[in-house]
Parts: C-alpha cells; structure tokens; sequence
C-alpha cells in the first residue's frame, strides 16, 4: 500500500512539473502573454477549448513531425499557394519552404487550429468576439488579423534566396553579410517569415523583430539612397483630421515615423506589385497630397481643364518600362505620379531653379529616370526635360499639333535639339544673338526649363507648382492665345510676355514689323513661331530660323505657291506667302531697325 501511494505521488508531482513547464515562457519575452498563446487562459480571442498547455500548438517532445525541425506539431497545408510577383524583382519567388510554411499551417486558413502530431483528436476551438457571442471555429478565421490566405502576392516575399547576388542586382538591398542581428536568415540563406517575426515574443506588436518606427524594420534590408535625406522620411507633417484619413489606425501620427508605411503594407495589399496601400496607383500618394498631412493640395489640381489627369489611367505604368527612343512595343500611353517623383527619394530641396537658370530637376523629381537629348534612356534625370522626354519625345503621347504646321513635328525632344537651326533654349543655350526683347535678367545665353511654360497657372502662395494641371489649354502656366484676330494685350499673350518685353516688341526693336501684324492685324505669335523649336532633320537656318513655321491655318501660299520665309542676315528676312488677304513677296522685307 505505501510503495502505491508513493507511486501515486510521483504521478502527481511529474503531472504537475509538466503542467508547470507548460505554462513557462519558452521564449526569453514569454510567448504566455501573447496571441500565440492559444491555450484557454491565452490572451488572445482565438483559443482552444479545456487545454492549458501552450507550446503545444506548434511543438512537441515527441511524436513531432519527421523530417521538421522545432520539434514541429503541425500539419502542412497542402495547397499550392500564389507567390509575391513584381516585374522590378531579381530573383523568383517560388512555394514557400522552411519557417514560412510552418508559420503558413495556421495562417493560411486551411489546417485546422486544432490538428496536432502529437494528438489522435482534434482540440476544439472557439472565436471570441467583443460583444459578441462565442462561435466555434476549427480554421483561422476570415475577419480575423491572423488570416493570410493562400494568395500571399499581396504579401511580403517569403522563401527567396537572399545572398550577395541578388544585393547586386538590386541595389536598394543591403549585403546580406552586413544584415543586424535582428534580421535573420535561415540555414539555406532564404528570407522566411523569421527574417522579420519572432513568434515568441510580442513586445513591439505583430511579433516584429524591431520597431516599424521611421521604418527602421523595414531598412534593416531596404537601404534606398538618398531615403535619409527625402521628404517621406523627414517630414513632420501631421493629418489635419478632415477625412479620409491617410492612415490605418494604430499608425503612427507624422509622415516620417510612418515613412514605408505611408504608401506600402507587409500583408494584404491593395496592388499585389510593390504593395502598395491602394490598387489605384495615385491614391497612395493622394492619401497624404491631398491637402490633408501635405501642405498643398495636389489632388485638386488634377481636376483642372488641362491636367495630367493620373486619374484616368489604372495599371499601366509599370517601373521598367523603358521610353528609349526605338524600343518596341512602347508603353501603354498613362501618366502616373511615379513616371515625374520617385518617392523614396524625393526632396523639399533644392527648389526648382529660377527663370533662366540651367533647368536641372528639383527635389521634387530627384532621381527619376528619364530621357536624354540623344533619345538614351538615363536612371536619373539631370535635367527635368529629360523626364519629359518619356512621354513627348519618341514615344509620344500627344496624337495631333495644336497647331496645323508647315512643319509638323510631335517629337519634342527633336524640336529642342541644339543642332536645330532654331529652338527655345532648353536642353542647350540659343545660337541667336539677335533677341533684343528679353527681360532681364535672361540673355541671350539663358536657358529655361519646360516648367517656365508648362505649370500651375496660379502663383499664389501655398499653390503647388508643377504641371499638375491648369485652367490654361495644354498645362500653360500662362495665357497664349493662338486664335486669329486676336487682340494684343498684356493678358492675351500673358505666356510670351513673361520672357518677351511687350514694350520692345510694339516698337519693333528687332526690325521686324511685329506691331502691324500683332496689334494692327491682331495676328496671333503662332501665326509665325513654333514654341518649342524646329528639327534640323526638317528645317533649315535659311527658312527657319527665330522659330519660324507657319500656322497653315492662317498663312497661305502667295500667288506664285510659294510659302516659306527667308533669313537675310542679322535683323533682316523676308516672306513669300498669304496673310489676312495680303500677299507677302519679296517687296514684304525688313531690314535693320
């Protein structure tokens, strides 16, 4: 009888030293405390029924699972899964092995919560709800913050290989070998769920294993030059309350402590490429630049007459497109916000340059890809025409001229080509001396920039500058009419008039009659000059220079079918052709003023 009571003690006290253990923290924060703890007395609201053991859900000492590591006590899933695909990865993200598809047998839906190794019966499981009552479940639940789903392509890649290649192919990845301690790789190098999660420890919320603060998770991997210095990093901007709001709840309340998470989300993605917040391209930038956390409002810009409307195009642009001048096929006609600012980079400094500065890019469209004034792609602009390029120079989104031309030419990088034998000095300084009616302080050797033309049409303070949009027709900042019988006044040729001197036109200071023709006749400035400049591969010094092609609209041949204009030298030129009901020939000349 005493060697059975003593044998019923030992029972006893080995049933409670297990129990004991149970309960423990396994891991150094305590994975007791936390949404992991799935047994009844867990914290969480997703529990087992009547069991008190906490490990057990995901390890055993025995009757593990063969072949796994971590003493595993769950089953896989035997589903095929849809893996993270973007067209700017460098690598192939396969079905997920390792951690991933371990952590994969709860959250991914499919395997029961309660379907253990080391159990013949399934434990049962319930779901509670705050004021609701309890409803049982056996799958992770739909509604629920823990459900992945078997679609992870709105999610972070997982199970990539992660070495020193694929940091050299993309170079917005650190070295693998210089990865902190935090950051872990598994034995085979693979990124897994691991790399960013420890399932044991909950201190920083969502099990992270550091802070999502100014993103410093994020960067432990993602190291984007120039990031330090942007605006998305730095700015202290605050939500001003007025709906939407930018943000999810539990975000952090400044643009820079959000930083990454501005515009991207680790699990469940509006836009499986990139993952993005929102499916709609310019809503993770309008989110904020809609007058709400940014200072100025761009979203009303877009709403203008004449406007890069973003809103009209929805999953065209794509990172690697490529708008090199004999690329086939083209990319989609769109515009994005992303095609003019790189967010990683974008800065509030410097400005843009002044009017008649050299038109390098502003912070705004730092680092931004582009085109050159050879038609060679570039990685990031120097000069913000370059960006222009893209779209209005080979491959061209424009379809037709407002104006129907002597010449026509919808190729605006070929229009402003220093070779040409005239141009507006753009991507290189003017060959004529002879423009005697610049304000100051532009020269003859000035340049100016695509945005001296195309911009906001309003320069009120707290305005966003830019080609946003316009009340002007074809993102003019200023007004230019091109009507016929126009006429003259400061407001009419408002756009001229910002560059020109008025005084100096009406007074013909540069030998030509432009006071008859543009105040008596009220014949518009395009009648005569083609803004942006006339290709060498179609005009001449002779015919075309001081910008000179004619609106067919307006001018005609003379009676001879001649039309074209002739330069004579400094000051001098003369026309054949019909204007207005007058024949131009060559008794039509001018000379010196």
């Amino acid at each position: 009888m005493k060697k059975n009571r003593i044998g019923i003690h030992a029972v006893r006290l080995l049933a409670f030293a297990c129990l004991f253990w149970s309960l423990l923290p396994v891991a150094e924060a305590g994975v007791a405390e936390t949404k992991h703890n799935l047994a009844a007395f867990g914290p969480g609201t997703i529990k087992a029924l009547n069991t008190f053991e906490i490990c057990i859900f995901c390890h055993t000492p025995h009757k593990s699972r063969k072949g796994v590591t971590y003493l595993w006590n769950r089953y896989d899933s035997q589903v095929d899964y849809i893996p993270y695909q973007s067209s700017t990865m460098k690598t192939t993200v396969g079905q997920p092995t390792g951690a991933s598809k371990l952590c994969l047998s709860c959250h991914d839906g499919t395997v029961a919560l309660g379907m253990l190794s080391s159990r013949d019966d399934e434990l049962p499981f319930q779901w509670l709800r705050p004021g609701e009552d309890p409803v049982a479940i056996r799958f992770m639940p739909a509604g629920s913050a823990g459900l992945i789903g078997t679609d992870l392509s709105t999610s972070h890649p997982v199970s990539l290989t992660y070495d020193a290649g694929l940091a050299a192919a993309n170079h917005d990845l650190v070295d693998p070998d210089t990865l902190t301690a935090e950051v872990r790789l598994d034995q085979n190098d693979q990124l897994q769920c691991t790399a960013c999660h420890d399932p044991h420890d909950n201190t920083l919320g969502k099990f992270l294993l550091a802070t999502k603060e100014y993103s410093i998770l994020c960067l432990k991997c993602h190291a984007f030059s120039s990031w330090a210095n942007s605006a998305h990093a730095t700015s202290t901007a605050l939500w001003n309350s007025s709906e939407p709001a930018p943000w999810p709840p539990g975000s952090y309340d400044t643009v820079a402590k959000n930083a990454c998470a501005n515009c991207h989300v680790n699990h469940g993605a509006g836009s499986a490429e990139r993952l993005l917040r929102y499916g709609v391209e310019e809503n993770n930038c309008l989110a904020c630049h809609n007058g709400n956390v940014a200072g100025k409002n761009i979203d009303q810009e877009l709403d203008k007459p004449s406007a890069h409307r973003v809103q009209d195009y929805l999953g065209k642009h794509d990172p690697v497109e490529d708008f090199s001048s004999g690329v086939s096929p083209s990319p989609d006609k769109h515009v994005e916000c992303v095609d003019c600012h790189n967010s990683h980079r974008a800065s509030n400094n410097p400005v843009r340059p002044a009017l008649g500065d050299t038109p390098f890019v502003s912070g705004a469209t730092a680092e931004v890809s582009g085109i050159d004034i050879g038609g060679a792609a570039v990685h990031s602009a120097v000069y913000t025409y370059e960006i222009c390029f893209k779209c209005h120079g080979d491959t061209n989104v424009i379809a037709t001229s407002p104006v129907t031309r002597q010449i026509e030419q919808l190729n605006t990088r070929l229009e402003f080509d220093p070779i040409n034998p005239s141009f507006h000095p753009v991507a290189g300084k003017r060959l004529s001396l002879e423009v005697p009616s610049l304000e100051s302080p532009l020269t003859e050797q000035s340049r100016i920039g695509c945005l001296d033309c195309h911009n906001n049409d309003s320069d009120q303070p707290g305005v966003p500058q830019g080609p946003h949009g316009s009340n002007n027709p074809y993102l003019l900042a200023r007004t230019y009419s091109m009507d016929d019988f126009t006429m003259e006044s400061s407001s009419a040729y408002a756009l001229c008039y910002s560059c020109h001197n008025q005084q100096a036109l009406k007074e013909d200071r540069s030998g030509f009659s432009h006071n008859a023709h543009v105040v008596t006749q009220s014949t518009p400035c395009s009648a005569c000059h083609d803004p942006h400049g006339i290709s060498s591969l179609q005009g001449n010094s002779a015919n075309n220079s001081h910008l000179i092609n004619f609106d067919l609209n307006i001018v005609s041949p003379d009676g001879q079918g001649r039309l074209y204009f002739e330069d004579l030298g400094t000051f001098k030129g003369q026309c054949f052709l019909s204007c207005h009901g007058v024949v131009h020939d060559a008794a039509k000349s001018y000379g010196n003023p």
